[in-house]
């Protein structure tokens, strides 16, 4: 078994056991949240914090972002095309579509990955701030329709803990700044819990999607679920792959971790924008559990093949 192999073994272990812990009922299924929360506010952003500010710039500046970037917008432009020719739908409609079509999970299961599979956490960190700073105000400007400023969206993302974390972390490995072992100890203490956690939290929002009933409303969506769910778990990873190997001429690690991430599942705060907008909550909530089923194995076998 290769070293990418037995890599997701683990993760999906720990995410295996996470669906048992609320199978037998030893946490219900609305703990997830609960773990979330410590990962999202607290684990995290110290692991991405310790990461970065001792990263090497060059792999932050890696051009697997710009296999990313071409992935997303290729996704995003077919979704768009065909929801708005073919199916009719509103510019919210197409925004929230559009982003669960490419928008995805790096912070619960991008950073597992990036640490455990490919032995670097700061390869996930341009990724998530993209997402971050470029795709999530954009979007927001978009369904806002002028209720929010510009200056209010563009700062919105600077209230993500994991923004923060990632770009003080950055200001640190820029300027060559490295803080006193007291001071880093118990935030790498921290950082060591973000994978178990994220890991524990996604097996029990596995366990708990099964359980929920379907969003009312929002009838004749299914196609856009179909939609979403192909242009999000194959077209994404397979445009990233084949830009990094045969435009970018990437190679190893680095192709590996374009094609990777890009595989990665519909990020889950895609439902909070669906909910807090009022538009397309069936489309956002079923092609975030059906591409976050599908992860698993898609991504265990693009690291076989292209681990070994």
């Amino acid at each position: 078994m290769s070293g990418v192999v037995a890599a997701f073994a683990a993760l999906v272990s720990v995410a295996v056991l996470g669906y048992v812990i609320g199978a037998t009922g030893l946490l219900r299924a609305s703990d997830e949240l609960t773990l979330s929360r410590l990962a999202f506010f607290v684990a995290t952003p110290a692991l991405m914090f310790a990461t970065v500010s001792k990263a090497d710039l060059g792999a932050l500046l890696s051009p697997v972002l710009l296999a990313e970037v071409i992935a997303v917008a290729f996704t995003q432009l077919v979704f768009v095309l065909v929801a708005k020719l073919v199916f009719r739908r509103s510019t919210r409609q197409l925004t929230i579509g559009a982003l669960a079509s490419s928008y995805v999970n790096a912070g619960n299961l991008g950073v597992p990955i990036s640490l455990y599979v490919l032995g670097d956490a700061a390869l996930i960190a341009p990724i998530l701030l993209f997402q971050l700073l470029v795709l999530t105000p954009v979007s927001f400007l978009i369904l806002d329709k002028g209720a929010r400023s510009p200056r209010a969206a563009l700062l919105l993302p600077f209230r993500n803990p994991l923004t923060v974390a990632s770009l003080l972390g950055l200001a640190l490995a820029v300027s060559g700044v490295s803080l006193p072992v007291a001071v880093m100890r118990p935030i790498d203490l921290l950082g060591g819990a973000a994978v178990p956690v994220a890991l524990l939290a996604y097996g029990l929002s596995l366990y708990g999607s099964r359980r929920q009933p379907p969003a009312p409303g929002e009838d004749g969506v299914g196609k856009d679920i179909a939609l979403a769910v192909a242009l999000k778990a194959v077209a994404q990873p397979v445009v990233a792959y084949l830009t990094a190997r045969f435009a970018l001429h990437l190679d190893g690690t680095h192709l590996l971790a374009a094609t990777l991430f890009a595989a990665l599942p519909t990020a889950q705060n895609i439902y909070v924008y669906a909910v807090t907008y009022d538009t397309a909550r069936r489309l956002a909530r079923g092609t975030i559990l059906v591409t976050t089923g599908l992860s698993i194995p898609i991504m265990t076998a693009i690291g076989a093949v292209l681990g070994s």
